[in-house]
C-alpha cells in the first residue's frame, strides 16, 4: 500500500510506499485499542443511594411481633417505596481496560494501513496557514476532495489552529495526540512529513 504525497497546495504530487511492518496486522489489535480508549473516556457518573446514604428510616416502622406482617427495621430498606436501591451503580467503578504499548503501536499502524488501502492517507511537508484565516484553510481542505480529515502537525501553531477551528469536518492535532482511535474515526488523515518519519523510524 502507498500513501499519497501532497505539495504545498494539497495537490497530489507522488506516492510513498508504506513499510512492510504496516501490513498483515491483525485488526483485533485495533478493536482492543478502540475499546480501551472509549472505556478510558467513559464518564463515571451513574450512582444511586444505598441504605447508608439515603435519608430517613431512623425509627422502626412497626413492632417486631404482633402485627402479623414481616419484620422491618428501617424505611430505608430496598423493599419499601422511597427506600434505597440494592446493588445499584456507583462512582467507585473503574472502567479502564489495560492495553500494552506494542498493541497501541500495532493498532495505529493497522488504522493507517486501512486508510492507505482506501487512498485516504496523505503526507505533506507542512500543514500551515500563516494568515490564520478560515477561507485559506478551507481552500487546502477542498483541494483534498475528501469528506473529513484529521490533520497531524509536529507542533501546532496558533494561526493554523485558528484557521481550521471553524471547519467542522477537520480536526488538527499535534504528533503526541495521534492515536489509533482518531485515525480510525476520520475517513482521511493528513500527516506532516516529520511526523511520518517518526512513525516509520522503528518500522
Amino acid at each position: 500500500m502507498s500513501a499519497i504525497v501532497l505539495n504545498e497546495k494539497f495537490e497530489k504530487a507522488s506516492e510513498l510506499a508504506l513499510p512492510e511492518s504496516f501490513s498483515g496486522i491483525n485488526t483485533h489489535n485495533l478493536y482492543l485499542y478502540v475499546k480501551s480508549y472509549q472505556a478510558s473516556i467513559r464518564s463515571n457518573t451513574a450512582s444511586v443511594k444505598s441504605r447508608s446514604t439515603i435519608s430517613g428510616g431512623g425509627k422502626k416502622p412497626w413492632a417486631q411481633k404482633g402485627k402479623g406482617g414481616a419484620r422491618a427495621g428501617s424505611r430505608r430498606s430496598p423493599i419499601f417505596v422511597g427506600g434505597a436501591i440494592a446493588h445499584g451503580p456507583n462512582t467507585g467503578r473503574n472502567y479502564d481496560q489495560k492495553i500494552n504499548k506494542k498493541q497501541k503501536k500495532l493498532a495505529l499502524k493497522c488504522a493507517l494501513d486501512a486508510l492507505a488501502t482506501a487512498g485516504k492517507l496523505f503526507i505533506v511537508d507542512s500543514i500551515e496557514v500563516p494568515t490564520g484565516k478560515t477561507k485559506d484553510a478551507l481552500a487546502l481542505f477542498n483541494a483534498l476532495n475528501v469528506r473529513d480529515a484529521l490533520l497531524v502537525k509536529k507542533i501546532l501553531d496558533e494561526n493554523t489552529y485558528l484557521a481550521f477551528r471553524n471547519i467542522a469536518s477537520t480536526y488538527v492535532v499535534e504528533e503526541n495526540e495521534l492515536n489509533a482511535f482518531l485515525a480510525a474515526t476520520y475517513r482521511s488523515v493528513v500527516i506532516e512529513k516529520a511526523v511520518w518519519e517518526n512513525l516509520t523510524k522503528e518500522s
